[in-house]
């Protein structure tokens, strides 16, 4: 019997299902509702593939790392099978481990256009009707972070403190000199009604 493939492409990554139609459930020839084996193919690094368990549990950890990454100043995901973290603002650490005993976890560095491509064939995957979804992969919904949430109060306050001080002295001083020049020229008038 031969299987289908369909594959998802966008710019610097290829996923790649192969699988069959279940006839049971009268399903079209090119359809795929069993999915036997998956690629992801990223351009200058290791081929990646694995079962249907390997596929979910990766697009779950993309998935999450980008919500995290989106929501969360830490961006860190860790599974049974892989692991993704931050290493800076612009590469990420993937760190895929198989769930055969003898052979060693793959260690590689993505940049943010490949972790957006990667993400945008887990999307093409999810919303094509020739792949049956099997399992859909459900997220936890992270709360946003609102507009005050986000902003750093501690860094805000060591900017604002110095000129809000400053001001404050200045008012004080000023207002302190004016309150004495009035209280000058009030005695000069009592002086020059005392004379009269």
């Amino acid at each position: 019997m031969l299987q289908n493939k369909l594959l998802f492409n966008q710019s610097s990554v290829s996923l790649e299902i192969i699988g069959l139609p279940d006839y049971s459930n009268n399903d079209n020839k090119s359809q795929i509702s069993i999915i036997s084996q998956w690629k992801l193919m990223i351009i200058d690094k290791p081929l990646i593939e694995g079962n249907i368990d390997h596929l979910r549990s990766i697009m779950v950890a993309f998935y999450s790392y980008s919500n995290f990454l989106i929501n969360n100043d830490t961006a860190c995901y860790e599974s049974q099978f892989i692991d993704i973290k931050a290493e800076n603002f612009l590469t990420h650490k993937v760190l895929l481990k198989s769930s055969k005993p003898d052979v060693k976890p793959l260690n590689i560095k993505i940049g943010n256009s490949v972790l957006a491509d990667i993400i945008n064939c887990f999307d093409q995957f999810n919303s094509s009707s020739k792949v049956k979804k099997v399992n859909s992969v459900v997220l936890k919904n992270y709360p946003k972070k609102g507009l005050l949430k986000s902003i750093d109060k501690d860094k805000i306050f060591s900017n604002l403190l110095p000129p809000v001080l400053s001001l404050c002295t200045l008012l004080f001083v000023s207002s302190t000199f004016i309150y004495l020049y009035n209280v000058g020229e009030d005695k000069d008038e009592k002086v020059l009604i005392n004379l009269n």
